[in-house]
């Protein structure tokens, strides 16, 4: 019997070897916690700081006022809004119908008088003009043909009356020359008023011609361009949409002056010259003084005001027609504040209401200060303060809404 060969598969690798005793993991577990909470608490403190450096760096940046003394002044008596009007502004149209050949102006360009602005298609006109001189001219020549004629009549008249003094030639005879004179003398004066009447029709053609051209009334800014070339015109309104019935719009920039609609329960305040300043709403820190012109006698019953034209002092470039504007009215000159304090003058943009009471923030130091005070009367577009403010102190005037007492504040560069 033969014996059996037995073969040893080879052991492998002991993999008991590799288990994590159950002790180990749980110290490695209380060894990773502590750890990873501390890794966590470090971040969230980290991003808080920087919350809090970044939010708290912000400070807010403001723009200040000098408060001056208040050395009297005159009082607001109203306040009133309106807008820029021109006494002398025209919209120029053609005083016939036609078609627009040329413009020689556009806006903002400076005009004088009698300048041409536009030219209308003449060629009807010289047409005409051309004809009724034609006319004028073919009567005049029979006018001439006609005195020729006159001359040699009356010569033949002369004769005939020679004649009829010697008995010679018949009565009959002398009254026919007689009656060829007289003929052509009528006709003359005929022939002298058809020409006089062609002449008459041509000075009305050449002023059809001279329509064509149209010219600058007044001294001013072309302010609107209303028609272009080839477009028709007209005086009336024809043609619907198709015809324009203006073709440039005039301004008298030296008639510039301010139109308001006062209140007539406050009317009584207003009087011809009475001193007035006003601020345009596209300059709102510019002042422009100014006067009243006059009060129109008349009261608009639908919306109870009373216009009023007010003329500026000094005109400017600026001061464009439309402009929105707002005016206050001023009474008689004060020579100390109200109840003898000694008090200041302060921007209306620097005061803010709380609670019904004005306040103002005043800057010192890279710091505001939140400062309670009393108002006096009003002088334009400043506010007099008679407490709380001193001569030569600075007040923020921008962000008041954003600001708080003893906050950090820069100043606007």
């Amino acid at each position: 019997m033969s014996q059996a060969r037995i073969t040893e598969r080879p052991r492998g690798p002991d993999l008991s070897d590799l288990k994590i005793d159950e002790r180990q993991r749980r110290d490695s577990r209380r060894r990773r916690w502590p750890r990873a909470l501390a890794v966590g608490l470090g971040a969230v403190l980290m991003v808080s700081a920087a919350v809090v450096f970044i939010l708290g760096d912000k400070t807010p940046v403001v723009e200040v006022a000098t408060v001056r003394e208040d050395r009297g002044g005159r009082s607001a008596l109203l306040n009133a809004s309106g807008y820029i009007t021109p006494r002398q502004r025209a919209t120029i149209a053609a005083k016939i119908t036609g078609r627009v050949n040329a413009i020689f102006a556009e806006e903002g360009v400076h005009v004088q008088p009698g300048q041409v602005l536009a030219t209308l298609d003449d060629v009807d006109a010289r047409a005409r003009l051309a004809s009724i001189g034609a006319d004028r001219d073919a009567a005049a020549a029979a006018l001439g043909d006609l005195r020729v004629n006159l001359a040699n009549a009356e010569r033949e008249l002369w004769r005939m009356e020679a004649l009829r003094a010697r008995e010679l030639v018949s009565q009959q005879d002398r009254d026919q020359a007689r009656m060829a004179v007289d003929s052509l003398r009528a006709r003359i004066k005929l022939a002298s008023a058809q020409v006089s009447a062609a002449e008459a029709r041509i000075r009305v053609a050449q002023q059809d011609l001279d329509n064509c051209t149209v010219r600058a009334p007044f001294a001013g800014v072309m302010v609107s361009k209303d028609a272009q070339v080839g477009e028709m015109v007209s005086p009336v309104s024809a043609g619907g949409s198709f015809t324009r019935t203006g073709i440039a719009t005039i301004v008298d920039m030296d008639s510039l002056e301010i139109e308001v609609d006062v209140n007539e329960s406050y009317i009584a305040r207003v009087k011809p010259g009475q001193p007035v300043t006003a601020v345009l709403d596209a300059y709102a820190d510019w002042q422009i003084p100014a006067k009243v012109r006059t009060v129109i006698p008349t009261a608009d019953r639908q919306k109870a005001t009373v216009k009023v034209r007010v003329a500026f002092d000094r005109l400017d470039p600026r001061i464009l027609p439309d402009m929105g504007v707002k005016v206050t009215f001023f009474g008689e000159e004060t020579s100390s504040p109200e109840d003898g304090g000694a008090g200041v003058l302060v921007p209306r943009a620097a005061l803010r209401m709380e609670g019904g009471s004005p306040a103002v923030f005043v800057y010192h130091d890279g710091r505001v200060e939140r400062r309670a005070v009393r108002l006096g009367l009003a002088r334009g577009g400043e506010q007099e303060v008679i407490a709380g403010l001193s001569d030569g102190e600075q007040v923020v005037t921008t962000g008041l809404g954003e600001l708080r007492d003893g906050q950090r504040a820069q100043l606007k560069r």
